[in-house]
């Protein structure tokens, strides 16, 4: 076989369009997935946002800091938004851009916690959710290092201020907005656990599939695709495979070469579809009449192997002339009413330390004598 000849207009080792396309597909199930992600969190922060407004309402805090917090917000919404839309993330492994986006949402609530630290306690209630979404994408690494800028900010929040980080609960009105932020804070991580669950079984469902997928492929790379049988690359490897069972156990190992017999007069008689379903109909037939150790496979053409484990001469004389006859007495005039089919066989049975080559040549060998000697013929050698 002669080298590929290059697509014209492309270089060697380049892009195609599928390739292009594929990680285009990759790239849209990334940014919808940080849209659903990006709009959680937009959502939480309008959750607090409102609470703030509660408590401006009672006259804990200014109306700035509710402001404030909200514009706050949608900044580092829309700039997280602007990256995600422009495909900056898609350049890093870490397409969440974990680590900045958290430290980024530590600084802002921190800060205004220190800010109002009136609400303090309530608005580092917001840490847990935020260290929830951490949570849902970093890995060890990713985990330490939040970790580690979670601490060091606190400490200067608890020990380097002697800033007083109240939970408001002196009017009825403050009382509900604590109530509130502490409830949601609750719901929101056990949403985020819920969010994570859903994840985990989309994963475990893909992964299924992924690995039916993997099966089948790996079933087609051993299966011929017309018949169902094994392939000949498939069938060589449990014939070794047989030989050297054999050879360790000291048992007896018979082979047939099954071929039929003028199937180039039915191709050119009936058509190749009608072949191919005579072929079907074939291997059909030898797996329902064969033991459920026995190997049936495509050797090429209209020829099979048939491996027989722990069958003597005698045993494989009385399988392959059962087949043979079985196959003699089909009823082959559904295809058409003229048509008959009928089978050759050489067999042979292995000698100790024999070579897969030598067995297959005393197979062939058999095969031969039985066409030559007028076919619908089994033959051992």
């Amino acid at each position: 076989m002669g080298p590929t000849a290059a697509i014209p207009g492309t270089l060697p080792g380049a892009p195609t369009s599928t390739d292009d396309a594929q990680i285009s597909a990759v790239r849209g199930r990334r940014m919808r997935q940080r849209r659903r992600m990006l709009d959680l969190i937009a959502a939480s922060f309008m959750v607090d946002a409102g609470i703030l407004i509660i408590y401006v309402q009672a006259g804990t805090i200014p109306p700035v800091v509710a402001v404030a917090f909200a514009v706050c917000g949608l900044v580092v919404g829309s700039i997280l938004f602007a990256l995600s839309e422009s495909g900056f993330n898609d350049r890093f492994p870490d397409h969440y851009l974990t680590v900045p986006t958290t430290i980024t949402h530590l600084v802002v609530i921190v800060g205004f916690a220190a800010w109002a630290p009136q609400i303090g306690a309530v608005l580092l209630f917001e840490l847990f959710v935020v260290f929830g979404f951490a949570a849902l994408r970093a890995d060890r690494r990713q985990a330490l290092i939040c970790w580690a800028a979670l601490l060091s900010v606190l400490t200067l929040l608890f020990l380097l201020t002697d800033l007083p980080i109240d939970l408001p609960h002196q009017s009825p009105l403050e009382r509900f907005a604590t109530l509130l932020a502490l409830v949601s804070t609750v719901g929101r991580c056990m949403f985020i656990g819920a969010f994570s669950k859903a994840m985990r079984d989309s994963l475990y469902k893909r992964g299924v599939q992924l690995r039916e997928a993997y099966q089948r492929i790996e079933e087609l790379a051993e299966l011929d695709e017309l018949t169902g049988a094994y392939n000949r690359r498939c069938i060589m490897q449990h014939l070794d495979n047989e030989i050297a069972r054999a050879a360790r156990h000291g048992e007896p190992l018979s082979l047939a070469l099954i071929d039929l017999d003028w199937f180039k007069r039915i191709n050119d008689t009936f058509g190749h579809p009608i072949g191919d379903e005579v072929l079907r109909t074939f291997a059909i037939t030898i797996f329902a009449n064969i033991r459920n150790f026995d190997r049936f496979g495509r050797y090429g053409g209209e020829e099979f192997l048939l491996l027989l484990p722990n069958t003597d001469k005698r045993e494989a004389l009385l399988i392959i002339e059962r087949l043979r006859m079985i196959v003699a007495e089909l009823d082959w005039s559904a295809f058409s009413p003229s048509m008959t089919v009928t089978l050759s066989a050489g067999i042979t049975t292995m000698t100790l330390d024999e070579s897969t080559e030598a067995v297959l040549s005393r197979a062939d060998q058999a095969l031969y004598e039985a066409k030559h000697d007028g076919r619908n013929k089994i033959a051992y050698a």
